[in-house]
């Protein structure tokens, strides 16, 4: 598939549709480009994961894309989270796959959701919705393969299949799926990933046996979908390689392109006088009489602290170092006696692809931070990062292939 977000960078500056601090731009034409990377590589069908908002990049804005470019189904977590995404409009087959006993199962029924249980006692959930509620459920089984996290636990397992195979012949239910969470999918060639998809098509084949036949069976995350099509069955179920990153950096990006530019503009520019020390604790202290200038972001919008004294921010094509700790609405950076020829209202972009740091006006010098560089400078993975920008970061939508971008 081409890559139809490449030539048009996010940096196009959109329409601001509201007045805001930040902003996390997003840019749908590299979803739809994912989509088919995705699509190329494992060979087979797509089931694109849109689970806590999109990690954070929007789930109804990203769903209707996903589709759009091809995806089968989409994939979440909460029942509610599904409900959401059908009173969007989104008319396409939806899968949600965690539950509390407390769960919306009547809603879920009521609006066609996919649900997929991980125990008789929440399939019987399901069953007594779709009774109450007079209309067949439409059910997926998760199973237990290894993962030891949820989904039916081989003691269970016997129990669930005959309460299904009854519910089916009772036409309460139709099974649509059966599914599984690999443990190993980011070490392609760990031996539980090859165990495990034995262990779902042995589940598979007892079903069979039982009379009850999925319609598609799925196991394959990002990482498996873009490095073991053996795995592939007959869909892929991935989630951060949607919005571009690579589950496995070390090898390469896969050609996926990252679609959030996490921005804001530079609030205000002072002078302080060497010695002066910078932000709580005054952990930092200028060397020298210096321009700092204060970036509207802080670790209530996602930005960690773990990363005061580390974090660099692209402002007009350079990299400037942040300077004391990160507050929970802004953070600091250090410009230079002579100010970096950074004013107010300058475009501060914290992380985004490649492309986030071109400008018709600006050439770019030094490379715009990623997700990658913040999740490997604090010891965690880069779906942490991308799915905690918090809500007052105003999402905008750019490179729509179907026309309904936000500017």
């Amino acid at each position: 598939m081409e890559p139809c977000a490449q030539g048009k960078p996010p940096n196009s500056e959109p329409v601001d549709l509201h007045a805001a601090n930040l902003y996390a731009t997003v840019d749908l034409g590299a979803i739809a480009h994912n989509v088919g990377v995705l699509r190329d590589r494992s060979g087979t069908d797509v089931i694109a994961v849109v689970k806590a908002d999109g990690y954070a990049h929007g789930a109804l804005r990203v769903g209707r894309t996903a589709l759009a470019a091809g995806a089968i189904a989409l994939g979440v977590a909460q029942i509610d989270e599904a409900r959401a995404l059908r009173a969007g409009g989104i008319d396409g087959h939806l899968i949600a796959w965690l539950h509390t006993p407390q769960a919306d199962f009547a809603g879920g029924v009521a609006d066609n959701i996919d649900i997929a249980v991980s125990s008789p006692r929440q399939l019987a959930r399901v069953i007594d919705a779709a009774r109450t509620l007079g209309r067949r459920a439409t059910v997926s089984l998760k199973v237990d393969t290894g993962l030891a996290r949820s989904g039916i636990s081989i003691d269970e397992w016997d129990r669930t299949a005959d309460l299904l195979a009854s519910a089916v012949a009772e036409g309460a239910v139709e099974l649509s799926t059966v599914m599984c969470h690999l443990a190993f999918g980011d070490v392609p060639d760990h031996p539980l990933n090859s165990v495990q998809s034995q262990r779902l098509d042995e589940a598979v084949a007892d079903l069979r046996r039982r009379g009850l036949t999925p319609k598609l069976v799925h196991i394959a995350n990002s990482p498996a979908a873009l490095t073991r099509p053996d795995l592939a069955h007959d869909a892929v179920r991935p989630g951060l390689s949607i919005y571009g990153y690579s589950p496995i950096p070390e090898l390469g990006d896969f050609g996926l392109i990252p679609a959030m530019t996490f921005e804001s503009r530079i609030s205000l520019i002072k002078a302080v006088s060497a010695g002066q020390g910078v932000s709580y604790s005054h952990t930092w202290e200028a060397p020298e009489d210096t321009m700092l200038a204060v970036v509207p972001a802080g670790y209530a919008d996602g930005v960690p602290r773990l990363l005061s004294g580390s974090i660099t921010v692209h402002v007009n094509g350079r990299l400037f170092p942040g300077v004391g700790r990160i507050c929970m609405d802004q953070l600091v950076i250090d410009l230079g006696p002579d100010g970096g020829g950074v004013a107010e209202g300058d475009r501060a972009v914290l992380f985004g692809p490649a492309a986030a740091a071109t400008s018709s006006i600006t050439p770019a010098v030094d490379p715009v931070p990623t997700a990658t560089d913040w999740a490997d400078a604090t010891g965690t993975i880069d779906y942490e990062i991308i799915s905690r920008i918090g809500s007052r970061a105003v999402r905008r939508y750019v490179n729509d292939p179907w026309g309904d971008s936000d500017g």
